[in-house]
C-alpha cells in the first residue's frame, strides 16, 4: 500500500511540475503577444501622428501661399486666373440664360 501512496505521490508532483511548465509557457507566449501588439499599435500611432504633421504642415503652407495652391496630381496653378475664368464662365452662362428668357418670353407673346 505504501508503495502505491508513493507511486500517486511523484505521479502528482509530476503532474504538477509538467502544468507549471505549461503554464508558464503559455503566459510568456501570451506576453510575448501582447508586447508586439504593444509595439506594433505604438508605431501605427507613430505614423499616423507623422501623416496628419505633414498633412497639417501642407495646409499651412499653402494658407500662407494664397497666390497658388497645389493640387492633387502636383500641379500648381494661378488662383487669380482661375477666378478670372470663371468669371468669365459664369458672365458666358448669364448670357445665355437671358438669351433663353428672351426666346421664352417671345414664343409667349
Amino acid at each position: 500500500m505504501s508503495n502505491s501512496l508513493e507511486e500517486i505521490l511523484f505521479l502528482a508532483r509530476a503532474v504538477a511540475e509538467v502544468l507549471g511548465e505549461k503554464i508558464e509557457d503559455t503566459l510568456t507566449e501570451i506576453l510575448s503577444e501582447i508586447g508586439k501588439f504593444d509595439a506594433e499599435t505604438r508605431q501605427k500611432l507613430q505614423e499616423f501622428v507623422e501623416e496628419v504633421k505633414l498633412r497639417a504642415q501642407r495646409a499651412k503652407e499653402a494658407a500662407y501661399n494664397p497666390e497658388t495652391t497645389t493640387v492633387a496630381a502636383n500641379q500648381s496653378f494661378d488662383l487669380q486666373e482661375l477666378l478670372d475664368e470663371l468669371r468669365a464662365e459664369i458672365a458666358r452662362l448669364k448670357a445665355e440664360l437671358n438669351n433663353y428668357r428672351q426666346r421664352q418670353n417671345q414664343n409667349k407673346g
